[in-house]
């Protein structure tokens, strides 16, 4: 059996949902095989790709105003609008499929949901689609009728998903994926200094300001570590500056910092507070730019799996340093975490899969 799981580097989000499906398969399926393609490098191959991903870095960094208006007018436009450079990407996914013949398609951006599904509709093909939805809010660029499966992150967002017509047979709740590590983490909380992790995805969208890093150093009895991701002039600006500040580039063992995190600090991006409700660490969300994790900011703190810290600056410290020692709450927020972690359907996807690699065999 052969699976295409499609998605794009506008982040690490989608890129690290792809590779935690991969692997989810790779060990409960046997005889499969599972290709993750970058899909908008195949398309755009070389500084064209890399041209567009930087200029969502810029974007998502410098505009988030204008990215937001356009996300909320998008969600009330008709999905069959062309898209910009429509034409070359539909036939680079024509050359795609037709390369890897493979028995289902999975999504995990948007766009490639999108393209896909045209596709299928303009070649009457019965392919499988699959969409993993990579944050905790419904929006019309997800929603296709030629989408087989839906994955999502928790039966708020089914339901608003099946408001929207789509078929509730349709729509698992697995949660968002995240790898097998995060699942089996062991938090340790020992005796001594409390420990915050502040994180910022795979951008390193984290806060920049020199009082607020002095203010993180100065908490008594609180060690800071600062994942920078992929930020490199981040990483060069942080690192020996700060006596009780600890930064750290691009990691591939985020797990092992959450394990020995009491608290996370982050922007809500749905893949890392999923890593975290995983992990069972409670979180502090400051003020989120985009649109899309204002909704899991909002989902999140609803739901008691979160506090909002408001934006970077003396007042964040503070409820820092005021939840950070608030044991029963930290308790309450992890004890919240795990029946969430309970609701979820985390074999749907393999399920749905091997059902359809019995229907092609």
């Amino acid at each position: 059996m052969n699976i295409l799981i499609l998605t794009g580097r506008f982040g690490a989000g989608h890129c690290s949902a792809a590779r935690a499906l991969r692997q989810q398969l790779l060990a409960s399926v046997p005889n499969i095989e599972v290709q993750v393609v970058d899909f908008f490098s195949y398309a755009l191959p070389g500084s064209s790709s890399e041209a567009i991903y930087q200029a969502f870095r810029v974007l998502v960094t410098y505009g988030s105003g204008l990215f937001n208006t356009y996300y909320r007018i998008s969600d009330q436009m008709d999905n069959d609008r062309p898209a910009a450079l429509e034409r070359p990407m539909r036939e680079a996914m024509a050359s795609l499929v037709a390369e890897n013949r493979p028995d289902a398609v999975v999504a995990t951006h948007p766009l490639c949901a999108r393209l896909m599904a045209h596709y299928k509709r303009q070649e009457g093909l019965s392919v499988p689609l699959i969409t993993c939805v990579t944050d905790f809010s419904q929006h019309s660029e997800w929603i296709y009728p030629e989408t087989d499966g839906y994955l999502v992150g928790s039966p708020e967002l089914r339901r608003q998903l099946a408001e929207r017509g789509v078929e509730p047979g349709r729509i698992f709740v697995t949660g968002i994926p995240v790898r097998p590590e995060f699942k089996q983490t062991v938090r340790r909380r020992p005796a001594g200094p409390r420990h915050l992790l502040v994180m910022g995805g795979g951008l390193g969208m984290v806060p920049w300001s020199e009082r607020f890093y002095k203010k993180l150093s100065a908490l008594p009895e609180v060690r800071t570590t600062v994942l920078t991701g992929g930020n490199h002039r981040l990483l060069e600006h942080l690192s020996g500056r700060y006596k009780n500040v600890e930064a750290v580039g691009y990691t591939e063992r985020v797990f092992d910092y959450m394990a020995q995190a009491d608290l996370l600090l982050s922007k809500p991006g749905g893949i890392t507070v999923f890593e975290s409700i995983s992990a069972e660490l409670p979180m502090m969300l400051w003020n989120p730019a985009l649109e899309q994790e204002k909704e899991n900011a909002r989902f999140l703190t609803e739901a008691g799996l979160a506090r909002m810290a408001g934006p970077a600056d003396e007042r964040c410290v503070t409820q820092v340093r005021d939840l950070i020692w608030d044991t029963a709450a930290l308790e309450e927020m992890s004890r919240r975490m795990r029946r969430r972690k309970a609701q979820l359907e985390e074999e749907s996807f393999v399920r749905l899969v091997s059902s359809l690699g019995q229907q092609v065999s």
